[in-house]
């Protein structure tokens, strides 16, 4: 994890491109696959910050938390489950309405007890509808040891 989290900071900050963003949003999902069996929705925020690589490529990196609501089966009820995402992010610019993007890293178990984390991933698709606002539509994953933890997911973020 260090080792990962160290290319990550390096490829970051070896970027000598002017523009940066970062970009703070939201997010709402239903849970699909392992998941969709024993938690209701997702609901996550995000942070970004991301380098001008080109006129139409951004990388950078990504952050945020994640919250899958626990389901009552059978009278049992299921913990929350709930992850920190760390991850690179590189985004392109397919048109000026609409950006195509991936977030690979690591996600950190937060809750229950004995939720340890695992390879995270995300491709999104996004929509920019004026001004720093932009709609994402998103399908995220972490796979845990016995599963994975993966959502289809709609949202919404702002530039800062």
């Amino acid at each position: 994890m260090k080792k990962l989290l160290l290319v990550m900071a390096v490829v970051a900050f070896s970027f000598t491109a002017n523009a940066q963003d970062f970009r703070a949003g939201i997010n709402v999902g239903l849970p699909v696959g392992d998941a969709g069996d024993g938690y209701t929705f997702n609901l996550g925020v995000d942070l970004s910050y991301m380098w001008n690589v080109s006129e139409d490529f951004n990388a950078g990196l990504s952050t945020g938390y994640s919250h899958f609501m626990g389901d009552e089966i059978s009278g049992f009820e299921i913990d929350d489950a709930s992850f920190l995402p760390l991850a690179g992010s590189a985004r392109f610019n397919a048109s000026e309405e609409f950006v195509l993007g991936a977030d690979l890293g690591y996600a950190i178990g937060i809750s229950p007890d004995g939720n340890d984390g695992g390879f995270y991933y995300r491709p999104m698709i996004g929509y920019n509808v004026g001004g720093n606002a932009q709609i994402t539509a998103s399908y995220s994953g972490v796979s845990v040891d016995g599963g994975t933890f993966s959502s289809i997911n709609l949202g919404v973020n702002f530039g800062l």
